[in-house]
């Protein structure tokens, strides 16, 4: 295995597209984000093999799910081009798109979920910096530094 650049946690709703979804394509481009720091984290700091903790958000448990990975440098959002789409932008151009996204590739599922709960009762051992514990956090993608990424994973 590769030694990964940096790492991120992705958030996504298991009803709109969840790991099993990923693990049977394979490979989805992540679209739909309309925050711009999130953005700004998918277009300047993700690069191609950085590793992903895929996250289910707004459902019955949240949590840490599973691993991706991601599999391309960032690239405009089609979708915010469609007027069909909910994530279209009438303000974005393709000469001057607003919103980017990556591909993520499918690594593995975690053998259980590493709840949103499970996660807050160890918040002392992530540090104040931890995104997802912070209070008024709404990001649905955010850097995880290389020992969060191994402490939340010894958690599976």
């Amino acid at each position: 295995m590769t030694a990964r650049r940096r790492h991120w946690l992705m958030k996504s709703e298991p009803d709109t597209f969840s790991i099993d979804d990923l693990q049977r394509v394979g490979v989805e481009p992540w679209n739909g984000v309309r925050n711009y720091q999130a953005r700004n984290f998918m277009r300047d700091g993700m690069k191609v093999g950085d590793g992903v903790l895929f996250y289910h958000s707004n459902c019955a448990e949240p949590g840490i799910v599973g691993t991706a990975t991601v599999a391309s440098e960032a690239y405009p959002d089609e979708t915010q081009f469609d007027p069909k789409s909910d994530y279209y932008d009438p303000k974005s151009t393709r000469e001057q798109p607003r919103w980017y996204l990556v591909d993520v590739a499918f690594e593995r599922k975690l053998a259980r979920t590493v709840t949103l709960e499970e996660i807050k009762r160890h918040a002392d051992r992530l540090g104040e910096d931890f995104a997802l514990v912070r209070r008024g956090n709404r990001l649905s993608v955010f850097p995880v530094s290389a020992a969060q990424w191994k402490y939340l994973l010894s958690l599976e």
